[in-house]
């Protein structure tokens, strides 16, 4: 049975949770990983619902959080087959001009800082892996070539976004570390779940079951797929 450890998970209805459903469903044990206490309940539904899963409590932008963590997966499994760094704060919206820097210096802690903090500390687990994979969650507001985003970077509508400033950055360590691990046969990708409706408002985006198979598909991509790519629904995008 595969091992993948999904990070901002612990939020039932939320991407990282449903990409855990998901990977479950298919077979592999799903390791939910979030900073939030009630780990053990969100692991337990999965369980009834007859998946194989576990937690572990960790915050991705706490160094010795993220070494404790991967000391403990490795002692419970020996290694790490999927590793997806969904865990993300979406603040730091408003434009170059106007961007309060101190939140922009959380954003980047989390969504940049925080994915290599816990992409240094697997990589000997998934080594260990005959099949190991990286899934970045990323997004389009991170690339300045994605049509569907591109009111995010236009004179018109939202201002221009330090949130698409660390997905742009997400992107750059996705290539970067997929050239450094190719040695080792662990694919690297970035993957846009598309606006995703996480409240199940059922107003504002897409259902959360439809973009997590964004993830899923980059996680169990054949040991011949693509490496150090930007992905929707399984197709290339711009960057």
């Amino acid at each position: 049975m595969q091992i993948a450890l999904i990070t901002g998970s612990g939020r039932k209805g939320g991407l990282g949770y449903e990409t855990a459903r998901q990977l479950g469903e298919a077979g592999y044990h799903v390791i939910l990983a979030a900073r939030r206490p009630e780990l053990s309940q969100l692991a337990q539904a999965l369980i009834d619902q007859g998946i194989s899963a576990s937690y572990v409590v960790m915050d991705t932008t706490d160094e010795a959080s993220v070494t404790a963590a991967a000391a403990e997966v490795e002692r419970r499994f020996g290694r790490l087959d999927v590793l997806i760094n969904n865990a993300a704060s979406m603040r730091a919206g408003e434009s170059v001009e106007k961007q309060d820097l101190a939140e922009m210096r959380m954003v980047l802690d989390t969504n940049v800082i925080g994915t290599w903090n816990v992409t240094q500390k697997f990589i000997p687990l998934l080594r260990k892996s005959e099949h190991g994979r990286i899934v970045n969650v990323s997004s389009g507001a991170g690339s300045y070539g994605d049509p569907q985003y591109g009111f995010l970077h236009g004179s018109m509508g939202i201002p221009a976004s330090g949130y698409g400033i660390s997905k742009l950055a997400l992107n750059g360590l996705t290539i970067k570390t997929a050239k450094e691990l190719a040695a080792d046969r662990i694919l690297v990708n970035a993957v846009c779940p598309d606006i995703t409706d996480t409240f199940g408002s059922g107003m504002f985006g897409r259902p959360v079951e439809v973009s997590a198979k964004s993830v899923t598909w980059a996680a169990t991509l054949p040991d011949d797929g693509p490496t150090g790519g930007f992905f929707r629904d399984g197709r290339p995008l711009p960057w």
